[in-house]
C-alpha cells in the first residue's frame, strides 16, 4: 500500500514527466494540478482574462488531532510586470472564501485573502507556484487562520 507521500511524489512525478513529452506553450485557460501545503490535494486555476483567473483547491489537512477537509474558491488578479527577470514570474493577489469541515463537528466558513508567486518555465504547461493565505472565519465564530502551500498545475 502507498503511504501519502509516496503517492503525492508519483503523482509529482508522472505530471513532469507527462510535461516533457509535450513541451508547447502554457498560453491555456484551464490548469489542474497539486498543492502541497495546508491544506494538501488537488489545485485548479480557470482563466477569464489576461490577468484574472479564478484558482479553487480541494484537499484534505492533518491538524492538530483533528483531521479535516477544505475547499476554498479565488478570484485572483496577477501583476506580469512585478518582477524584473528574464524568467515568466506573476504576482498574483486575491479574495476568496473557504469551507472547512473537522471531525470534531467544529466545522468554519471564512473569507480568504491569497497572495502568492507563480512561475511559468518557458515554453512548457505548466505552472509552479507558492501562496499564503490569511483566513478571517465567520462561522461558527470570528477567528483568524491561515491557509498555505506549494504546488503545480498542468495547463490543458
Amino acid at each position: 500500500m502507498l503511504t501519502r507521500v509516496k503517492t503525492i511524489r508519483l503523482l509529482f512525478i508522472g505530471i513532469m514527466i507527462f510535461v516533457c513529452g509535450s513541451m508547447y506553450g502554457q498560453h491555456k485557460e484551464f490548469g489542474l494540478g497539486i498543492i502541497v501545503g495546508s491544506p494538501t490535494g488537488i489545485s485548479a486555476k480557470y482563466w477569464f482574462e489576461d490577468s484574472k483567473a479564478l484558482d479553487f483547491g480541494l484537499g484534505y489537512s492533518f491538524s492538530g488531532n483533528n483531521s479535516n477537509f477544505n475547499f476554498h474558491a479565488d478570484y485572483l488578479w496577477h501583476e506580469f510586470d512585478a518582477f524584473n527577470s528574464t524568467e515568466h514570474l506573476l504576482l498574483h493577489y486575491g479574495v476568496g472564501v473557504r469551507i472547512k469541515t473537522v471531525t470534531d463537528g467544529k466545522d468554519s466558513f471564512g473569507a480568504r485573502g491569497v497572495v502568492g508567486i507563480a512561475w511559468f518555465p518557458l515554453h512548457t504547461p505548466i505552472e509552479m507556484f507558492i501562496e499564503v493565505a490569511p483566513v478571517f472565519k465567520l462561522i461558527p465564530e470570528t477567528t483568524l487562520d491561515l491557509d498555505g502551500g506549494v504546488g503545480v498545475r498542468f495547463y490543458f
